[in-house]
């Protein structure tokens, strides 16, 4: 069983506003976040927000602590609740392939393009607890490297919301 979760507790500084809530045809971006992960996850969370369309739970160790800590907050919940992975998306992936969770496995694997995209192994939990809580650096390719994550190519590179000239530019894309 995989796990999924939309990591959604940034800070949004570049775009301005609450990202997450930003609407793109019409449905925020962590709807269509939430409704892409159902389509591939037996269940799915929402990190780092306390509300959402979905479950929500909190960054580990604490809130704020950025898309590592969502991912950290996923993979205790499934290595607790028995989930074999976590499939994780941040709410600006959009235009992902169909295939996502194929191209991914077996985990870890992660989007090159993307790394907060990714399919990660519940027997993760200890290494990511070790990035955060240690001395190196505290990064997305820090975590992949201690799990010994690929990092998949794809042949045409996802959508990511930055900006508001990102999302105005993607709501004239009609195949997002």
């Amino acid at each position: 069983m995989i796990l999924g979760c939309v990591l959604a507790g940034g800070q949004s500084s570049r775009f301005g506003s609450d990202k997450a809530l930003a609407e793109l045809h019409g449905h925020t971006l962590l709807a269509l976040a939430v409704g892409r992960l159902s389509g591939w996850c037996e269940y799915v969370v929402v990190a780092g927000r306390e509300t959402a369309p979905a479950p929500t739970i909190p960054d580990w160790p604490a809130p704020g602590s950025g898309p590592l800590g969502g991912i950290a907050a996923a993979l205790h919940l499934a290595r607790d609740e028995g989930y074999a992975a976590v499939l994780t998306l941040g709410v600006d992936s959009i235009g992902l392939p169909e295939n996502l969770p194929e191209l991914l496995a077996p985990a870890p694997a992660f989007l090159a393009s993307q790394p907060v995209v990714g399919l990660w192994p519940s027997s993760a939990c200890e290494a990511i607890e070790a990035v955060l809580t240690g001395e190196g650096r505290h990064s997305m390719i820090a975590f992949a490297q201690a799990v010994g994550a690929r990092a998949v190519k794809l042949a045409a590179k996802p959508a990511n919301i930055n900006s508001p000239a990102d999302l105005a530019e993607a709501e004239k894309r009609r195949d997002l």
